[in-house]
């Protein structure tokens, strides 16, 4: 189900690109916007909707409507673990490393140093 939404989410993409380029602009009519009789009409020179007007709002419900489903379904698979047959590893709790000793050390003693005594 996801691979087909995805293959037909990208059709739809490659679609309503061209069907936008295809189409003319508004000012295309810039002659009729300085005095044309046609401009004054209740839905401009072009008519109510054209062929590609409808494509558009087509193909963008489309859009709408796959991009929708393609959240719901990544937000909401079951995912399955490529390895069904293992557990999940149990968290090691974190052991503090000791300190490496460098041999510039001062050798250790087990006794700590007596303060020198004034004589």
């Amino acid at each position: 189900m996801t691979t087909f939404l995805i293959i037909m989410h990208a059709i739809v993409c490659i679609a309503i690109i061209m069907i936008v380029l295809l189409q003319t602009g508004k000012g295309a009519d810039m002659g009729a916007a300085f005095g044309g009789g046609s401009s004054q009409t209740l839905f401009g020179s072009t008519g109510g909707s054209t062929f590609l007007g409808k494509m558009t709002t087509i193909v963008a419900v489309i859009f709408m409507l796959t991009s929708l489903g393609l959240a719901y379904l990544s937000g909401h698979s079951m995912k399955k673990s490529i390895m069904p047959d293992q557990k999940a590893p149990i968290e090691q709790k974190a052991v503090p490393a000791e300190p490496e000793k460098s041999s510039h050390s001062e050798p250790e003693t087990s006794q700590p140093a007596k303060p020198a005594q004034a004589q």
